[in-house]
């Protein structure tokens, strides 16, 4: 019997069997987007974020985890690893990038990823944690096991849109923050710890 409605992006896919070593990643955006598109929380279709107005361009395949969420769990991780004052996570479900050698040409596709680290960003006091991780079976970056085997280029490309992809010139604001930069075992941690928060959030009679 097949469903014979769509299921919620965040909501109604798994996270998958064996998360968190390997994971299931809903993609938003893609490197050629010239639009920053999200999922829209009420019903699960993409929306139109904003345009990106300036030279940043993802580099990587850009989504989140289903049935995650960066709540006080993630928050209390990141205040205890970083030595920072984090108040909450950023209330959206966990983000990740997912590295492939093939150009994927369109989001709001599910993929199979493995983390393999991780960038512990606090956006305005909140944990807002970028997992990075491998398309699984993916010709040149499926073999990574951790972060520190990826390119130096790759990574300060990586760090460079995560720190500018907010930054409107003219315009003053709290800069977001790269605490850290964190391996695989750590990313699962964190993948742990927004699955409880979900479960918190959505499936223990709590109101979000």
């Amino acid at each position: 019997m097949y469903p014979t409605q769509k299921a919620h992006p965040w909501h109604g896919i798994s996270p998958g069997a064996e998360a968190p070593g390997t994971v299931t990643a809903f993609i938003e955006i893609v490197p050629a987007d010239t639009i920053k598109y999200e999922i829209d929380k009420q019903s699960g279709y993409l929306k139109i974020d904003r345009p990106q107005l300036f030279s940043n361009i993802v580099p990587a395949l850009y989504g989140f985890i289903p049935q995650t969420f960066c709540g006080k769990e993630v928050a209390e991780y990141c205040s205890t690893r970083s030595g920072r004052q984090v108040h909450d996570g950023d209330g959206d479900p966990l983000d990740i990038c997912v590295l492939s050698e093939r150009p994927v040409t369109h989001g709001d596709i599910l993929v199979t990823a493995i983390p393999i680290g991780g960038f512990r960003l606090i956006d305005k006091h909140e944990a807002d944690d970028k997992i990075i991780a491998v398309l699984k079976s993916d010709a040149v970056y499926g073999g990574i096991t951790e972060i520190g085997e990826c390119p130096t280029e790759l990574i300060n490309r990586l760090r460079h849109y995560f720190l500018t992809y907010k930054v409107i010139p003219g315009e003053a604001r709290v800069p977001v923050e790269l605490a850290a930069i964190y391996g695989r075992e750590e990313a699962m941690q964190v993948i742990r710890h927004s699955m409880n928060d979900y479960n918190h959030n959505f499936r223990l009679g709590a109101t979000q």
